[in-house]
Formats: C-alpha cells, structure tokens, sequence
C-alpha cells in the first residue's frame, strides 16, 4: 500500500467510534487517501458522527499517529485494512469486521486454516496437558493455531504450536500490537511476533482495557475455521469465543473433562448445547476440511487464478501447468525444501512463493513443518491447463 494509503488507513482507525461508517466510507471511495480527501461533507453522508469528523479534521494532539506512523516503519509491521484484497477472508463474514488489522510478524498466516484453541487463565494440570497436545498436533498437521495471549490455555497452546515450528501460531490481542498482555507475557509476545503473528484492531500503544477482551474475541473466533475450548467454567470467556465462533458459522468443538472438575463444566453446556465433543486432533482437521476448501477457493480469488488443481497419478505425465507453478513444483521434489533454496531454484520472490504454497498445502498437494515445505503427491495439474492439452 502507498506511504500515504498507509497514514490515511491509520487517521481512519484512529477516528475512533462506529466501524460501519468508515467501512462504508472507505468501499465507496476505494482507498484511504481518497476516502480523507472527500471531505467533511462526504464523510457526513458515510455516517460519520462529529465527534469522528472532528478527530479527522484535527491535529495529532495526542501523538498517537506519530506513534503509529514510527511503528508502521519498522519492518515486520502491516496495517491491513477493509479496502485491502489482504484483509483475511475468513474476518470478512462476522457480524462487525474490524475496520483494519494491525499485524505484527506475517501476515499470510491469517490466510491459513486456523483453529482458536482457548480456555481457562487457571486451567489444571491436565487441562494444560490437552492445550498442549491439540496445538502442537494441529500445528504439526499445517494447521495455525490462534489464540489470545492470555494466562493458561492460550500460552500453552501458543507455545506448543511454537515447539512445532515457525509460522504455526497467530495471537490476538486486546492491546496494541506493540505490548504484552498479561505483561509477563512479553518475551511470548516477541517469540510470537519473529516466529508468527500478533494481531489486534487497535494502534500501537494502547493499553489493555476490560472492554477490549470481550470484542478481541470476536476477531479470534473469525479468523479461524472452528474454535476448541479445552478446559473452561461456565462463565468463562471461552464460551463467549465459542458462541462468537458459532454465530459466525464456524465450527465449535470441546473437550469433555471430568463431572467432577468446575473447569470442565463450561465444555459439558457447550456440548449439550450442539458443540462437537472431540477426543482426537484429527476429529477437527477432519471436520475442518470443507471450510478449507472455501478458504483456499477465496485465496485463489485474492491472488487472481480461476483454476483449482486436481492429482494425477503416480507415473502419469501431467498436462502443461502454468510456467511459474511448473517451476515451482519442480524445485520441490519429495525432500524437505526451505524458502531460501525454493528462491534460488526458481527464480521467484519470497513473497510469492509463500502464496503459491499457501494455495498447494490447502488443496492438499505440498506438506510443511519447521518452515520447509514438500511434495504431499506424485504430480497435480491444473484443470485449465488440462482443458489446453486436450484441446490440441
């Protein structure tokens, strides 16, 4: 995004209050820059209340762009917002879409399947048991595990997806991207943001507030593909993500504990209440495979190919692919490859590797672990291309 799209994006989110009259304001004019430079009366028409209007109109009393502004400087930072063919897919469908995504770490990962692991902040022993052996089986398995950053289940699976390997975990915060919440949490919030991803809807330097949690929930539950809550009391606020998750169209799974445990009651009324009991990892990666099939259909939207990929056969010679996919397919072989040596191979960017492998893992035909990646089959072709090859 241009220099200035980026501080234009940045004085939107800033303006505070109502989301809907800034995404509105920002689809009818396309881009952040034109969206400020339509001026007060236009803002007006978009729903923008005074108090929004005159926070666009004034100076940066409270030094918060500048902060903002210095923090979007440093690499590794991003600032996605609703106008933006980046803005995870998965996020556009809840009921109140935040109007921009503060990202530090990478980005693609909310582009991955992804599952909320969430739970008590005082779990038990076995409860952390269970965070840790879902995370890290469902990192294993390619699949990103998001949570909140908070005491209890969601460091325990933040960190047993950190143990998998890089590229496995994504955070979101009720904070500013920038700080660690609980503040004993702030080395997990470096090793997260080198390794995966913090993300919150608010700016750089905003401080933790009882209000937040409760709306941070609701960006949890909608980037992912379904929601697991481990271990948590019937008021606990993994049922709020739970129901977030389910109003969302998402699916929702517990772990069922002891009759005995207060923590596990939380999971016995979601269950009753149509909640997938699960067992097993692969009880959710299995039932998660149709929603990552839309994920991966939206991603080739976003990326601008109409073709999905079908398997030839072992000894079969594949139709002509597109050249760049071809190259690509080729570099990789049945060995375990890193990025580095996929650039050398091909020729391509880093940054478009990462796409194009996005696409392959979630059509099921590249594998990756510890941020290397392989063949999962023997050759796959694109239907497009075929439909070439029978033509001649």
């Amino acid at each position: 995004m241009p220099n200035d799209d980026l501080i234009a994006l940045a004085r939107l989110v800033l303006a505070g209050g109502p989301v809907l009259p800034r995404r509105r304001l920002l689809e009818r004019h396309r881009s952040p820059d034109r969206a400020l430079a339509a001026g007060a009366a236009l803002w007006r028409a978009a729903g923008l209340d005074a108090a929004q209007v005159a926070r666009l109109q004034g100076e940066d009393s409270d030094g918060m762009l500048e902060r903002t502004r210095r923090w979007l400087a440093m690499p590794g930072h991003h600032l996605i917002g609703w106008h933006d063919a980046d803005y995870p897919a998965p996020l556009r469908t809840i009921s109140s879409p935040p109007l921009a995504l503060f990202v530090d770490g990478n980005p693609d990962l909310l582009w991955r399947p992804a599952v909320a692991i969430v739970g008590s902040r005082s779990p038990t022993s076995g409860g952390r048991d269970n965070a840790h052996f879902f995370a890290r089986s469902l990192a294993s398995a390619g699949i990103v595990v998001v949570s909140g950053m908070a005491r209890g289940i969601d460091a325990a699976a933040h960190e047993a997806a950190l143990a998998a390997g890089a590229g496995t975990t994504v955070a979101v915060v009720g904070t500013g991207p920038d700080l660690a919440y609980p503040p004993a949490h702030d080395r997990l919030r470096d090793r997260l943001a080198a390794e995966g991803a913090v993300v919150s809807e608010h700016p750089p330097g905003t401080a933790a507030l009882r209000s937040h949690f409760p709306a941070r929930n609701r960006i949890l539950a909608g980037l992912a593909l379904g929601t697991l809550v481990v271990e948590a009391a019937e008021q606990s606020g993994a049922l709020i993500t739970a129901r977030q998750a389910g109003d969302a169209g998402r699916e929702v799974f517990a772990v069922p504990g002891s009759i005995h445990n207060p923590k596990a009651r939380g999971c016995h009324r979601l269950i009753r209440e149509g909640a997938a009991l699960v067992e097993e990892p692969c009880e959710v990666v299995e039932a998660l495979a149709t929603l990552a099939a839309d994920l991966a259909h939206a991603l080739r939207a976003r990326l601008g190919e109409t073709e999905s990929w079908v398997i030839a056969g072992p000894g079969e010679t594949p139709p002509r692919l597109d050249a760049d996919y071809q190259r690509l397919w080729d570099a990789l072989g049945h060995d375990p490859t890193g990025m580095d040596q996929l650039v050398s191979r091909t020729g391509l960017t880093a940054a478009e590797l990462s796409s194009m492998l996005l696409v392959m893992e979630l059509d099921g035909l590249v594998t990756a672990e510890h941020g290397r990646y392989q063949r999962k089959t023997g050759f796959f072709t694109s239907t497009a291309s075929m439909t070439q090859a029978e033509g001649q």
